[in-house]
C-alpha cells in the first residue's frame, strides 16, 4: 500500500509539473505574434538594432516580394539614423539596397515609436503594413501598433531572437527578464498609456 501510495503521488507530481510546463510555455508563446505574411503597401523595421534577424528579416520580405518598400526606424546611432546602419550592414551581406529606407525617429519607447512613424505612414498612404521586430517583442509592438496607428492593418512578422526561448523561457535568465518585462509593459500599455493617451486626444491636447 505504501509504495502504491507513492507510486500515485510520483505520478500526480508529473501530470501537475507537465500541466504547470504547458501554461508557462503558453504563456511565453503568447508574447510571440507571428502572422502569416501577406502583400503590403510596406515593411516597417522596428529600432533596436541596426544589424542581426530583425534586419535581416525584413529586407528578406523586401526580396520575396511582400512589399516594394522596407523602412527602418529606430533613433540616431552616431550621429545618423539607426537606419542608414542598418542598410548599410545589409549590403554587407550581400543584399540589395533598392527599396530599402532609412526612417529616423526620436522615440525610446515602443509607443512614442509609433507616433513618430504614423505620420510617414499616412503620407505614403500606407494601409497594410508589415511589422518586423523580435520575437519577443512582436506581440506588444503589434498591440501598439494598432492601438496608435488606427486605420491602418499590421500584420506582425517577427524575426526569431537567440535571446528568447518562449517554450522553456523560465530556465534561462536572458529569456526570464524578457518575459517578465514584457508582460509589464503590455499590462501598463493596455491599462494606463493608451486610456491616457486617448483622454488627452479628447480634451485636445
Amino acid at each position: 500500500m505504501r509504495r502504491a501510495l507513492w507510486v500515485s503521488l510520483l505520478i500526480l507530481s508529473g501530470i501537475l509539473l507537465l500541466e504547470w510546463r504547458g501554461v508557462l510555455s503558453s504563456l511565453g508563446n503568447f508574447l510571440v505574434a507571428s502572422d502569416t505574411p501577406q502583400p503590403a503597401d510596406l515593411i516597417l523595421v522596428l529600432g533596436g538594432n541596426f544589424y542581426g534577424p530583425r534586419v535581416l528579416r525584413g529586407a528578406e520580405l523586401v526580396a520575396q516580394g511582400y512589399a516594394p518598400l522596407a523602412l527602418f526606424s529606430g533613433p540616431d546611432y552616431q550621429g545618423r539614423p539607426q537606419g542608414d546602419a542598418s542598410i548599410w550592414f545589409l549590403a554587407q551581406q550581400g543584399y540589395s539596397t533598392r527599396g530599402l529606407e532609412s526612417l529616423g525617429v526620436n522615440a525610446v519607447s515602443t509607443i512614442e515609436e509609433a507616433l513618430a512613424v504614423r505620420p510617414e505612414l499616412i503620407r505614403r498612404g500606407a494601409k497594410r503594413v508589415l511589422l518586423v521586430t523580435a520575437s519577443f517583442h512582436s506581440r506588444r509592438s503589434a498591440i501598439v501598433f494598432r492601438l496608435f496607428c488606427p486605420g491602418i492593418q499590421f500584420i506582425s512578422v517577427p524575426a526569431a531572437d537567440p535571446q528568447y526561448h518562449p517554450d522553456s523561457w523560465w530556465m534561462d535568465e536572458s529569456s526570464k527578464k524578457l518575459f517578465y518585462s514584457e508582460w509589464e509593459k503590455i499590462a501598463g500599455t493596455v491599462v494606463m498609456a493608451y486610456p491616457e493617451y486617448v483622454i488627452k486626444r479628447l480634451r485636445g491636447r
